[in-house]
């Protein structure tokens, strides 16, 4: 089968450059004649006001109209060149079209002249070359995009994340509303032992009390023991049987609204935070976070902080709203 000539569309599209080309014409024709009036009435006036005038002053309005002069001259050629670049262009815009006409010509009647067979051929192969003009074109776009420059990605590297069961030495933090505060966790954990210790004998008479300690560091504890007495099925597995005193549940409470830091406040030298963990020993101490929906943007630059002073972390999720609390039957803080 005789080759046939493909020509590429994107050679034949020179509609918009000479558009391009005729508004830039247009503008320079209107340059010509604003300048043109301004030089005309820059010249009659200045020989009015000048007329018995100095004659220095006269002379710099002549040198004044003699650059207008050169600038006009100026874009009257730039434009002549405009104009013959215009009609080179569409000489030739003109000759590819009738090219491209004659040659899609010449392609149909040879078209016309197969059979069945050769026809669905003779399109398959006009489809894989088009087909292949198209994967170049995008081979090339591609280069492109491999050539231009690309801006750095950024990982954040922190420590493999095995977490370990926090069982001592535990620092709390509470983020919320964007802001950090210290939690006097351990504090209220002592007082908390010593109060349960006093009033435990009321569970003579009945089955739980709940009582609230504090105010410590804008926080109260509210806590709630029970009298439980062994099932027969729990003291014949092994257990302990009877009746004892066991914590059924507690809850922090803020006595007001929170007066934190915000991260960016917090990691200043000076700060509350900081001040916090200076009295701490990283490898001895673990800082838990207890952090709402609406922190967890400060609770990243914090853990950052946290890590690269030497200290675990511990990340504990909290519900909107919902206040910190935990039961026996909770689940201990895991840092990493």
């Amino acid at each position: 089968m005789s080759q046939r000539t493909t020509l590429d569309p994107e050679s034949l599209n020179h509609d918009s450059f000479l558009d391009i080309v005729a508004n830039m014409v247009g503008i320079m024709i209107i340059l010509v004649l604003l300048v043109g009036m301004r030089v005309k009435d820059h010249s009659v006036r200045a020989a009015m006001q000048e007329a018995g005038g100095p004659s220095g002053a006269l002379e710099e309005e002549l040198a004044r109209e003699a650059g207008l002069r050169r600038d006009v001259l100026g874009i009257q050629t730039e434009i002549g060149r405009l104009r013959r670049e215009m009609a080179v262009q569409g000489t030739r815009r003109n000759l590819l079209m009738v090219t491209a006409a004659a040659a899609r010509r010449t392609i149909d009647e040879h078209r016309q002249g197969l059979d069945r067979t050769q026809r669905a051929e003779f399109d398959l192969t006009r489809d894989v070359s088009q087909a292949r003009r198209q994967l170049e074109q995008l081979d090339r776009r591609r280069a492109r995009a491999e050539e231009a420059e690309q801006a750095p990605t950024v990982v954040q590297s922190y420590p493999t994340p095995i977490s370990r069961p926090v069982d001592d030495n535990e620092i709390h933090f509470l983020l919320n509303g964007g802001k950090i505060v210290f939690v006097p966790m351990n504090t209220l954990v002592d007082a908390f032992l010593a109060d349960a210790k006093r009033k435990m004998y009321r569970l003579l008479e009945t089955p739980e009390i709940t009582e609230t300690i504090g105010p410590e560091g804008g926080f109260r504890l509210r806590y709630t023991l029970e009298r439980y007495t062994t099932t027969p099925e729990e003291s014949r597995g092994g257990g302990q049987g009877g009746t004892f005193v066991r914590l059924r549940r507690w809850t922090l409470l803020p006595i007001g609204p929170l007066q934190g830091e915000t991260a960016e406040e917090a990691l200043r030298p000076g700060s509350k935070f900081l001040d916090v963990l200076a009295k701490l020993l990283p490898g001895r101490h673990t800082i838990t976070l207890w952090t709402y929906p609406d922190s967890f943007t400060a609770f990243y630059p914090i853990r950052r902080e946290l890590y690269q002073r030497g200290f675990s972390a511990a990340a504990r999720p909290l519900p909107q709203g919902v206040p910190i609390s935990g039961s026996p039957e909770g689940s201990k803080s895991a840092a990493q």
